[in-house]
């Protein structure tokens, strides 16, 4: 397979003997062309483009199927499957004039299958716990509400290489959104198989790879698809991407060479690896945001009073500098910097009293509350074993104990699929959560406490006012309006402490120098087309 990208390595006889020794740890089999071995954090629920859900799971997509824009190596989204985009003057109607390209198994790739991608992923029979960034689409609330049919999206086939697509608002954020959501799925594989058409006998890819293996709980196995329309730019034969939920070990595992990189790493292990293995770390500051998300419908947790008073005793400053180690940032609001159209005056009230005065002010509401000696507030937080939270969460405890001896936090650490999927039902009380805007817009974060948005919003807090103003803000014109509504949503969310901001977290990764094409961003979109491989003895 020809490459644009760096001449593939030469190894030496020792080198061969030490990737064979590392392959066999992994369970993975040693292959002849460019390997590159991923650690993806967690084992991915689905790989189904329509269900995928956490960004774990939707890089993975990525690879495997294109879209009408796909991610440059930077993260910034570029033409895909679509080789030109035409927009209305109102900015409401986009026309895609798509590129000759073809499924993995040789069939055409046609229009009908972007808008059959578009709907399936709407469509509520699919199951799909989280469509909202589809929603600027007309009647794309209302299909995934049930109270539409599919036919009725603003999304047509013109002919088999022209797609219409209609907004409900001029949305100049659209490629961001196309690049990660809403890809291509293939009909006539699907229509076969049913549910079983993502195993790996079955899947047939339009991206830089197909699905060759998945052994859960061990690896999943890519290779180069020879069909995608730019297969002379890839360079990777194979690709592994590993569960790495134990971080230690992952850290280990990159600096022996058993993984060519890792996507996160111990804050706390910074100073360490940038003493002993500098070459490894990369770091850039990030746009996600860890916080608690407190269960409303669950007493005392529909109390207002109770929120704001554990919202508030969470020493944010302390955690982001001494705990995680400088490069996070403490979260005073939701929507966090490097997000255009964020509005400058929203912060939590608090932000800037002593943390000894906000725990002072936290007891009194809680003892209006009815709590005290002879009633004491139990409750446990719920965290996953990432990002952090283990050295975390035992600090909000703490955090929380010193408001009064009666405030009895417990913690409880549960694997990352089971605590999300408990969340959903509603099974916790307060619980570490995570959100990464899928486009870098307000109306990114924001959209997550609509009441439209389903089982995302876990804190099942809703507001009717809240779902006025970001409707008003999506529908100005003006900028300055619109950061003004979208301001007023944010602070309107922020008082009713349904959830509360802790830390915007950097993008910590350890990347091999034998790793060629990667570049960090904000974003933390890191496609393995883009990526190769160096010999690092040469």
């Amino acid at each position: 397979m020809t490459s644009s990208n760096p001449a593939r390595p030469t190894a030496g006889l020792l080198f061969l003997l030490a990737v064979v020794t590392a392959l066999a740890a992994c369970g993975a089999p040693a292959d002849e062309g460019v390997s590159i071995h991923r650690g993806n954090r967690l084992e991915p629920g689905s790989l189904d483009p329509a269900t995928a859900l956490i960004m774990d799971e939707r890089t993975l997509v990525a690879d495997l199927f294109a879209g009408l824009y796909e991610p440059t190596a930077a993260g910034t989204p570029k033409l895909g499957l679509a080789e030109r985009a035409d927009t209305s003057e109102d900015g409401r109607v986009w026309t895609f004039t798509l590129r000759e390209a073809s499924w993995s198994d040789g069939v055409a790739l046609t229009a009908d299958d972007v808008v059959f991608g578009l709907q399936r992923t709407l469509d509520p029979a699919t199951g799909n716990q989280y469509a909202a960034p589809l929603f600027p689409i007309v009647n794309a609330s209302q299909i995934y509400a049930g109270e539409l049919p599919v036919s009725a999206l603003g999304a047509r086939a013109i002919d088999d290489r022209t797609v219409e697509i209609t907004v409900a608002y001029p949305t100049p954020y659209l490629p961001s959104i196309l690049m990660y959501w809403g890809q291509p799925q293939p009909r006539h594989v699907i229509a076969e198989h049913g549910a079983a058409w993502v195993r790996p006998q079955h899947m047939v890819t339009s991206g830089a790879f197909t699905l060759a293996a998945w052994r859960t709980g061990n690896f999943i196995h890519l290779t180069a698809n020879p069909r995608f329309y730019e297969a002379d730019q890839v360079c990777a034969d194979d690709v592994y991407f590993y569960p790495t939920v134990d971080t230690a070990s992952a850290e280990r595992r990159v600096r022996g060479g058993e993984l060519d990189l890792n996507i996160e790493f111990n804050a706390a292990n910074t100073e360490f690896l940038l003493e002993t293995a500098p070459e490894l770390v990369r770091t850039v500051p990030g746009v996600s945001t860890r916080s608690l998300d407190f269960n409303t419908a669950s007493p005392p947790f529909d109390n207002l009073d109770v929120r704001r008073a554990l919202a508030m005793a969470i020493d944010r400053r302390f955690i982001a500098n001494d705990i995680l180690g400088g490069d996070d940032i403490p979260a005073f609001r939701q929507v966090p910097a490097g997000i255009p159209g964020r509005a400058d005056a929203v912060r939590l009230d608090y932000a800037d009293r002593p943390i000894e005065e906000r725990r002072a002010e936290a007891r009194a509401l809680l003892e209006a509350a009815g709590f005290g000696p002879d009633n004491p507030l139990r409750f446990t937080l719920y965290y996953q074993p990432a990002a952090g939270w283990p050295r975390v969460a035992p600090v909000i405890q703490q955090d929380w104990r010193l408001i009064a001896p009666w405030v009895e936090a417990e913690v409880a650490v549960r694997d990352s699929q089971i605590h999300y999927a408990a969340m959903r039902v509603g099974d916790f009380q307060i619980a570490t959560t995570a959100w990464i805007p899928d486009f870098l817009d307000p109306y990114g974060i924001l959209l997550q406490w609509e009441t439209r948005a389903g089982e995302i919003n876990n804190t099942g807090w809703t507001d009717p006012a809240y779902d006025a103003l970001t409707e008003a803000a999506l529908h100005t014109v003006d900028p300055q309006r619109r950061m003004a509504l979208f301001g007023e949503a944010e602070q309107m969310f922020l008082d009713a402490h349904a959830n509360s901001p802790v830390f915007f977290e950097a993008n910590r990764m350890l990347v091999s120098p034998r790793i060629t094409g990667w570049v960090t961003n904000p974003p933390g979109i890191n496609q393995s087309r883009w990526l190769c491989v160096v010999d690092a003895t040469e």
